[in-house]
């Protein structure tokens, strides 16, 4: 008696039986649709919790007051109102701003004459334009930490190659503070930054110039072109969408910079070399200000939104000719 079923097992049995027959002619029915949804479920997921959770949390802890332990305080605007009023921040965003400029003005163009000197009859051999170009790319695959702990050597007042060289030439007692002085701390970051990334914007601008049709130039010159005319008619209108794309990446790897102030200068002198990136880090993790760093944190987007906007509209990425 102890093994027949009871009723209402009974009763069980054939509708589970039946959501499982359910079921599985849905999965027969259904399997090479889901197949690819389960291939790709991972990175959705490892995207939403790593990064899409994290950006809209930011985003709401920047109208909070959160600091250490506390509890989180709504206080709207007043952040984003008090980096207008905050001079270490004003500080850092000039600082920042300065950077993307000698980016963009110094880097980018060093990185073209280099690019049209590779390209042209200076460098004759093709095996040699791929040693040059393999050379260029190399200190883009040295670590930040390297490269800055490299410099800091070269930059030391006392016993540093630059300063050793410049007294070879001007004499005992002339020296240049490359990370102590105010004036000149920023400019020694921006002189490392040419030694690593010119390289790489040199090998966009040489893609470019690459494919440019040879016919085009043979024309010009029959037609009486100069160098001049040549650069300025053909080669930089056809290296528009080039410039825009080294423009926008060096813009915006400035305004994401921290490795190499952090660990040359640690923002200093007097806050002279103080990123955005260094203030939010500091703002965060030194002062636990959770909400005030998040705030910082999405001024730096829009300011990045809006300055490529910008170089975006003096392209011309918006017309539609």
């Amino acid at each position: 008696m102890g093994t027949t079923p009871s009723i209402a097992t009974k009763a069980r049995q054939p509708s589970e039986s039946g959501l499982a027959g359910q079921l599985s002619s849905w999965w027969a029915r259904n399997q090479l649709k889901v197949y690819p949804y389960l291939f790709v479920a991972p990175f959705f997921i490892l995207f939403l919790i790593f990064l899409a959770y994290p950006v809209v949390e930011a985003f709401v802890l920047s109208f909070m007051h959160e600091v250490g332990k506390e509890s989180p305080r709504f206080v709207g605007l007043n952040n984003y109102i008090n980096l207008l009023q905050d001079g270490r921040f004003l500080m850092a965003l000039k600082n920042t701003s300065e950077f993307a400029v000698g980016s963009v003005f110094v880097l980018s163009s060093l990185a073209f004459f280099l690019a049209i000197g590779i390209n042209s009859k200076l460098v004759p051999w093709l095996n040699l334009k791929s040693f040059y170009r393999l050379a260029f790319f190399v200190p883009l695959l040295t670590s930040a930490v390297v490269v800055s702990l490299m410099f800091g050597i070269l930059y030391d007042k006392n016993s540093g190659l630059l300063n050793g060289f410049i007294q070879s030439i001007l004499g005992p007692g002339h020296q240049v503070g490359w990370v102590s002085d105010p004036n000149v701390a920023l400019w020694s970051i921006l002189l490392l930054a040419i030694w690593q990334f010119t390289g790489l914007n040199s090998l966009y601008f040489l893609a470019g110039l690459q494919n440019i049709p040879k016919e085009l130039e043979e024309a010009a010159i029959i037609d009486g072109a100069g160098r001049w005319t040549l650069l300025t008619k053909i080669t930089l209108p056809l290296l528009r969408p080039i410039v825009l794309f080294v423009a926008v990446t060096a813009i915006n790897g400035a305004y994401h910079l921290f490795a190499q102030p952090y660990l040359l200068t640690g923002g200093g002198p007097s806050d002279h070399t103080l990123t955005m990136t260094m203030y939010l880090y500091q703002t965060g993790f030194s002062y636990f200000n959770l909400g005030y760093a998040s705030a910082i944190g999405y001024s730096l987007v829009v300011i990045i939104v809006a300055i490529a906007a910008v170089q975006l509209w003096l392209f011309g990425a918006f017309r539609e000719d």
